[in-house]
């Protein structure tokens, strides 16, 4: 018997705990990165959420390593 599996939604906001996930950080250092403003986010009452374009946004302002 084979069991289906859903297909991954593709979220237009994410919890800081699924940005992490998303970006394979750590939570602390989402958090750390909206304190200091280089990670975007909005305010839906007393929740935090970070916009998919934000998340995209952020990584493509990384710098990458020099070869």
């Amino acid at each position: 018997m084979t069991t289906a599996t859903a297909a991954p939604v593709d979220r237009l906001l994410y919890k800081p705990e699924e940005a992490a996930e998303a970006l394979a950080i750590g939570r602390s250092t989402i958090y750390e990165l909206m304190a200091e403003g280089a990670l975007k986010y909005i305010k839906l009452g007393r929740t935090r959420r970070i916009r998919r374009t934000d998340l995209e946004a952020y990584v493509a302002s990384l710098a990458p390593l020099p070869n």
